[in-house]
């Protein structure tokens, strides 16, 4: 579906743009890779990441608990630094939502495109990890305050006065046309674009009750995308 409405925006020349859900456990494997090789390598003032929303329960309903349990047993095993983990709180703090969370990271965008990528990363790992229920306010809250990007009381005055709302429902309506294929989605301003990528993968039994099989997957999509933004580096 088309909309001209609405249009996906160019990235800076220096910038990855990356369009994705909090609960994606493919693109949390695809932005683990990333944040860590460009630490790793030194491009962390180099290479810019500007996030932004593909909400999944905004096209499927509300997070199912099974159906990210089984993606974290599919994929755990190709990304071990990643720790993905069973859900292991009580079932009535599962985030079946997340849209906070997803505004959080779009509002700390006004702080720094750094802090907004730093925060993202942070949200993931605190719900794959250590099961934490990033559909609340005082959780987001709490793990911005473990971010030493995020400025804490800026993000929550952001937080209270809604004023990133529309953007999140602009990401949707993007989300929702032919540019966006689904979750991760990176684009370059050089018009490179890649749908979850180096991961090839499919699913034994029925989502959310069988659980995804990995073919293949490899970090070479990492190297091209450096290079193409003039950082060239062995990944």
């Amino acid at each position: 579906m088309t909309d001209s409405a609405v249009q996906r925006p160019t990235p800076a020349p220096d910038t990855i743009q990356i369009w994705s859900d909090l609960l994606c456990p493919f693109a949390y494997v695809a932005i683990h890779r990333l944040m860590a090789a460009r630490e790793r390598l030194g491009l962390t003032e180099q290479v810019h990441i500007d996030h932004h929303s593909f909400p999944l329960e905004l096209f499927n309903g509300p997070h199912p608990r099974q159906g990210t349990d089984s993606e974290a047993v599919g994929l755990g095993h190709i990304e071990p630094d990643a720790q993905f983990r069973l859900w292991t709180g009580p079932d009535w703090l599962y985030p079946s939502t997340v849209l906070l969370a997803a505004e959080a990271v779009l509002a700390a965008k006004e702080q720094s495109l750094d802090a907004s990528a730093d925060l993202d990363l942070a949200l993931r790992r605190g719900f794959w990890t250590n099961s934490r229920s990033i559909a609340h306010r005082q959780v987001i809250l709490d793990i911005a305050g473990e971010v030493a990007s995020v400025d804490v009381p800026a993000l929550a005055a952001a937080l209270d006065s809604g004023r990133h709302r529309a953007e999140l429902m602009t990401d949707f309506e993007i989300s929702k046309t032919d540019e966006v294929k689904g979750s991760p989605h990176l684009f370059l301003a050089d018009g490179y674009e890649v749908n979850n990528p180096g991961i090839s993968v499919h699913w034994q039994g029925p989502w959310a009750e069988g659980f995804p099989v990995v073919d293949s997957h490899n970090s070479d999509w990492i190297e091209e995308i450096f290079q193409r933004l003039g950082v060239g580096a062995a990944v």
